[in-house]
């Protein structure tokens, strides 16, 4: 259904095995075919960020130029949804290089009500890759944190890969990863076409 939407809209769609355990496997599976294998930056953006800022993939990019295997970005996300499981956090060093991601609220608050700046972000679903990284993420096997999160990021941490992440100025528009997503998605569609 998705690959006939984007073959009408003129892009080309390739099918992956459907054994892959993540979207970085697929991605990795396109880049090693001979028609893709010249391109030295890869960029997956997921398909349930309709509405991607292009400030969060040129972020992305600009951490990958920067020296890190692999670049991604975070929004700030308000304190009552950093509870949340379907909001993957990201915790960074000062430097913008990801610590850890969880669908648990990170760092814990100790003290309910405190409010604090810049506590929580939120994960942006994408990546960009260098090919030596995205091949070597794919080939690594999982790791614990991973499988106990179902957040395929903890693999190339996990074995010692850099992920540096953008830091946008503001929320982004929502993501689809459940039902009242899906409708809170829909009506941001119906906004924006009012506009324009």
């Amino acid at each position: 259904m998705v690959a006939e939407v984007a073959e009408r809209s003129g892009v080309r769609a390739v099918l992956t095995d459907p054994g892959h355990r993540s979207g970085t496997e697929r991605v990795a599976e396109v880049a090693e075919r001979p028609e893709f294998r010249e391109a030295e930056l890869i960029a997956n953006i997921q398909g349930d960020e309709p509405f991607l800022p292009g400030a969060a993939l040129a972020g992305a990019l600009a951490r990958v130029r920067e020296g890190y295997d692999i670049g991604t970005a975070a929004a700030p996300l308000r304190p009552e949804e950093a509870a949340d499981p379907h909001r993957v956090k990201v915790v960074t060093d000062t430097r913008g290089r990801a610590l850890y991601f969880s669908r648990a609220p990170i760092p814990w608050r100790s003290e309910p009500g405190r409010e604090i700046a810049d506590l929580y972000w939120q994960h942006v679903g994408l990546y960009v890759y260098r090919r030596e990284a995205l091949l070597r993420w794919a080939a690594l096997p999982p790791a614990p944190e991973e499988e106990a999160e179902r957040l395929e990021q903890l693999r190339p941490l996990h074995h010692g890969m850099t992920i540096g992440v953008a830091r946008l100025s503001g929320p982004v528009p929502p993501g689809v990863d459940t039902v009242g997503d899906l409708r809170q998605a829909e009506a941001h569609w119906l906004a924006q076409a009012e506009v324009t």
